[in-house]
C-alpha cells in the first residue's frame, strides 16, 4: 500500500492537463497542496513503526530472474526527506496557484511540479538500488523541464541544458557505482547493501568515487555548482521547490544514505571535506555581491550545501 506514496503523485501529474481545463489555478493548486498534505499526514502514521522496528520494508517482484524487485525502504532518513518533499511542496504550490493565476500553462506546469515530487519520493523511499537510479534521473529530467519551462528565452533555454548535462552526466557515473555497489554486495536491496562490508572491498575506492560524481553534480558542489545558479532561470516556485528545497539535497540525502556503508575512510574523509569546505567558502562568498534576489539565494544555497557536505565527511 505504502507504493502509492509514489504512484499517486504521478497519476495526479497525468490528470492535471485534464482537471487543469475546466478548474482555474487558484482552485487546482489547493487541491494539489491538499493531496500532498495528505501525504505528510500518512508519511507521519509510519512513525511509531520505525521507531520500534527500525524501518518499514515493503517489497513487490518485479523481474525475479534476476533477483530485482521494486521495494520502499523507510527509516528515519528516509521519513525525514519525504516529509520536507512533502510538506514544503504543499506550500509551494499555495504559492504557485497565484504566481500562474492567469497563465493558460499553469497545468502543464502543476502537472511537471507533481511529477518531480513524485520522482523525489521514489529517490528517497526506494528500497532497491535500481530504482532509486531511474527515479533520481527523473528528477534531472524534470528539473529540466521546469527551468526551460518559458522557452521563449534564451537563458532558460541555456540553463536548463547546462543542468541536464552536468546532473545526467553525474547520474550515469552513479549508475556505474551503483552497479558496482550491488555486484559487491551480492544484492541490489537497499537493506542488503547498508550491512555489507563494502570498505574492505576491492572496488570500495572505485564505487565510492562514483557514487561521489554523482552526488557531488546533484548537490552542485564545486566545480560542478555554476548550474544552480543558471538554473534559477526557472519560474520561482520550481526554483524555490527544486533548486532550494528538495532536488539539490538529493545528493546529501545519498550520501548520508551510504554513510553506514562507506564512510570513516581517509578517502570519505579528504573528498567530502575538503570539497565541502571549498564549496561552501564559495557559495558564501559570491552571494553577498549579487543583486537578483535569486542568485543570491542560489549562491546563497550553494554554501549552505557544501556545509552539509563538509559535516557529512566528518567521522563519527
Amino acid at each position: 500500500m505504502e507504493f502509492a506514496l509514489i504512484l499517486i503523485p504521478f497519476a495526479l501529474a497525468a490528470a492535471c492537463p485534464i482537471i487543469g481545463g475546466r478548474m482555474h489555478a487558484t482552485r487546482l493548486n489547493w487541491v494539489l497542496a491538499a493531496v500532498l498534505l495528505a501525504l505528510f499526514g500518512w508519511l507521519l502514521t509510519l512513525f511509531p513503526t520505525i521507531a520500534t522496528q527500525g524501518a518499514v520494508i515493503v517489497e513487490q517482484a518485479w523481474v525475479a530472474s534476476f533477483g530485482l524487485t521494486f521495494a520502499l525502504y523507510i527509516d528515519g532518513l528516509a521519513l525525514l526527506f519525504a516529509l520536507l518533499i512533502t510538506g514544503i511542496g504543499a506550500a509551494i504550490f499555495l504559492y504557485a496557484g497565484y504566481y500562474l493565476d492567469d497563465d493558460p500553462r499553469a497545468p502543464r506546469f502543476f502537472a511537471l511540479l507533481m511529477a518531480f515530487a513524485g520522482s523525489m519520493l521514489g529517490v528517497v523511499l526506494s528500497g532497491n538500488l535500481i530504482l532509486l537510479f531511474v527515479c533520481w534521473e527523473l528528477t534531472s529530467l524534470f528539473s529540466f523541464l521546469l527551468i526551460g519551462f518559458d522557452g521563449t528565452k534564451p537563458e532558460a533555454r541555456s540553463g536548463a541544458a547546462q543542468a541536464l548535462v552536468i546532473t545526467g552526466g553525474g547520474g550515469l557515473a552513479l549508475f556505474v557505482g551503483l552497479i558496482l555497489m550491488g555486484t559487491a554486495s551480492g544484492s541490489f536491496d537497499l537493506a542488503q547493501v547498508l550491512n555489507a562490508p563494502l570498505r574492505d572491498h576491492p572496488h570500495y575506492a572505485a564505487i565510492t568515487l562514483l557514487v561521489l560524481a554523482g552526488c557531488f553534480t546533484k548537490s552542485a558542489q564545486v566545480p560542478f555548482h555554476f548550474w544552480l545558479p543558471g538554473g534559477m532561470t526557472a519560474p520561482t516556485p520550481a526554483s524555490a521547490y527544486l533548486h532550494s528545497a528538495t532536488m539539490v539535497k538529493a545528493g546529501v540525502y545519498l550520501l548520508a544514505r551510504f554513510y553506514p556503508t562507506l564512510a570513516d575512510t581517509d578517502l570519505w574523509f579528504t573528498a567530502l571535506v575538503g570539497v565541502g569546505t571549498v564549496t561552501m567558502l564559495v557559495g558564501a562568498l559570491n552571494a553577498p555581491f549579487k543583486r537578483d534576489l535569486k542568485a543570491l539565494l542560489a549562491y546563497a544555497t550553494v554554501s549552505w550545501l557544501g556545509a552539509l557536505v563538509l559535516l557529512l565527511g566528518l567521522p563519527h
